[in-house]
């Protein structure tokens, strides 16, 4: 139980700060930040904004309860996490923060949250090639090998993976 409130936590602040916060400042110096009426745009940025925040916290959820740790890199998980989202593609809190970022900046017609959105997805991808990938070699040996030949890093399976 104690694990799965510090990925709360932890998932509380990144989330408040990289995907509420940030975004916000950049939608409010660069547009208006309520949209005059609700339209098919608007719903469209709700829909896609939610079901990424839907597979964010479903990973911080697996994370906490599959891997016994958080997504923060100071308290990983304790075991390879390759259940849930993580059967599909490689790095599913990832998406699902582009997502919702995407999702905002098509509520907002909003360039620089598209930009912004594009950055964070560049950032994560250097994390994830340059840190995470490294680091999971390392601890988690072949068998994360044999989840990166079985599971690719951002285009999701059609199909969900079974370790055999």
């Amino acid at each position: 139980m104690f694990v799965l409130l510090r990925a709360i936590v932890y998932a509380s602040l990144f989330i408040g700060f990289f995907l509420v916060y940030i975004p916000a400042r950049i939608v409010g110096r660069s547009s208006d930040l309520r949209p005059p009426d609700i339209e098919l745009q608007q719903i469209v940025g709700i829909i896609i904004t939610a079901a990424g925040a839907a597979i964010a916290m479903w990973c911080v959820v697996t994370f906490a309860v599959a891997g016994r740790g958080t997504p923060a890199p100071f308290d990983p998980p304790r075991r390879l996490v390759i259940r849930g989202p993580y059967r599909l593609v490689r790095n599913p809190m990832y998406l699902g923060a582009v997502l919702a970022l995407i999702g905002g900046a098509i509520f907002y017609a909003s360039y620089p949250a598209f930009g912004y959105a594009a950055f964070f997805f560049v950032c994560t991808h250097l994390l994830v090639v340059f840190y995470e990938e490294p680091a999971l070699r390392r601890t988690f040996g072949s068998d994360y090998e044999e989840y990166c030949r079985n599971v690719r890093r951002w285009w999701p399976r059609l199909r969900a993976w079974n370790k055999s």
